[in-house]
């Protein structure tokens, strides 16, 4: 076994602590990595704080794992010591399912098998990023860019597949508007990628706040929904609108700004259920969608169409120490636009 150190929730709502525990010896497909940059994702606070239900603990979070190869089982084929890589959400699933043969895995029928709080298919729980090491099977292991620093694109992982899924399925490019509604550690994503991409790209964000911010990640608009007036202006203008909000908001007045035959999709999770009046969607043919994450033949898609056209995540990096602290951050929108844990403060 390998010997691993890191931070753990040991309960609901406790606060991360130190925590040591052991990872298995690497199989001959397996990966071994020393994680250097892990993502601060929101669902990490919902999972550790038990907010979604059927949290397993100790937990230790993170699936925006970056860092590099220290060694290889001996059928590895993929990776090879040195190598810079990343795993993101998911570490395994079952290979065989519709799905998962489609390179759809975050869809598997049996169950993906999530990098932390997860069962493995021999019952024991995942444990993720937020520590020294990791141990993965190659066929669920992301090449990261060469050209681009580590740091900032380990949000990629998760931050950055979850908005490029949902725009490269809705064929988002030239002549496509689209909106983003909200601009945090989602939603700066989906617009550096949509703008990419070529679409014309709108900020829908509860204030003025960050009007300026949004024109530099590449948004060619930006609305305040806390004033009425946006809904009446804006109504029938979007092909797709991509929700990265998970607190309680009212859908309906969203998709009416959708165009006929748009779609409204929800990325963000909110943790109640949300009502939808059915004129909401028969009134112009809209579809209400949602999208999670990419399969791992997706994700690698996205990390290349990023080091092509230069896209990181804005980023501020802290040591694991703080971690409390930044979750607190994250609650109140106080990062532009992630946390990004630098794992050398473990030692």
């Amino acid at each position: 076994m390998i010997k691993s150190k890191g931070y753990a929730a040991a309960a609901a709502k406790a606060p991360l602590a130190p925590y040591s525990f052991e990872r298995r010896d690497p199989r001959e497909h397996d990966v071994a990595i020393d994680i250097k940059f892990c993502g601060i994702c929101h669902s990490d606070i919902h999972q550790a704080r038990d907010e979604w239900g059927g949290s397993i603990f100790p937990m230790v979070p993170g699936h925006e794992i970056a860092g590099v190869v220290t060694a290889v089982g001996s059928k590895v084929t993929k990776f090879k010591k040195g190598d810079k890589v990343g795993v993101g959400c998911m570490v395994d699933s079952c290979r065989t399912c519709a799905p998962c043969q489609q390179g759809l895995e975050q869809y598997c029928t049996v169950g993906s098998i999530w990098t932390y709080n997860s069962r493995d298919k021999d019952g024991t729980p995942t444990m993720g990023g937020y520590s020294d090491n990791l141990v993965a099977d190659e066929n669920y292991v992301l090449r990261m860019p060469d050209n681009l620093p580590l740091d900032a694109c380990a949000p990629l992982l998760c931050a950055g597949i979850t908005l490029y899924s949902p725009l490269k399925h809705w064929q988002v490019g030239p002549g496509k508007n689209v909106a983003i509604v909200g601009l945090g550690g989602l939603g700066h994503m989906g617009v550096k990628i949509a703008h990419a991409l070529g679409a014309e790209v709108t900020v829908l964000s509860h204030s003025l706040r960050k009007q300026e911010d949004s024109r530099r990640l590449g948004a060619d608009h930006f609305h305040a929904t806390s004033d009425p007036a946006t809904f009446k202006k804006l109504r029938g203008s979007f092909d797709l609108i991509i929700n990265t909000v998970s607190l309680p908001m009212d859908w309906n007045q969203f998709i009416a700004l959708t165009n006929v035959n748009g779609s409204f999709v929800v990325v963000g999770i909110p943790d109640k259920p949300v009502a939808i009046a059915a004129f909401s969607l028969i009134a112009g043919r809209h579809s209400l969608a949602g999208s999670s994450i990419g399969g791992i033949r997706e994700t690698q898609e996205m990390l290349d169409f990023c080091a092509q056209h230069g896209i990181t995540s804005d980023i501020e990096v802290t040591p694991i120490q703080k971690v409390n602290e930044a979750f607190e951050r994250m609650i109140k929108s106080d990062v532009r636009y992630r946390f990004v844990i630098d794992m050398a403060s473990l030692k």
